[in-house]
């Protein structure tokens, strides 16, 4: 059985939007459709698998305990990210 934990999609959308990073690209990079993230932003909260919110963690590039709000958000979540992860050049 996946285990599956309730997120703040406010936080995810104020730091998406901190990280400079578009829709299109962060759904992309996280294996969701455009459209199943603007559900999930446009939402007061949402369960999801962990495993989901691990991808979204890891390309944020914050612990995932900040989008279900065990972690308090701070200003450094919602700055751009200096080193991007991806060295593929896909995501650039």
């Amino acid at each position: 059985m996946m285990l599956e934990l309730e997120i703040m999609t406010g936080r995810l959308k104020a730091i998406r939007k901190g990280r400079k990073i578009g829709r299109p690209k962060l759904a992309r990079q996280i294996g969701m459709t455009e459209r199943q993230l603007i559900k999930l932003e446009t939402s007061t909260t949402a369960m999801l698998p962990e495993g989901v919110i691990s991808r979204i963690s890891e390309t944020l590039q914050i612990p995932s305990m900040t989008l279900t709000g065990e972690f308090p958000l701070n200003e450094g979540d919602l700055q751009p990210v200096l080193n991007p992860k991806c060295t593929s050049g896909c995501c650039s």
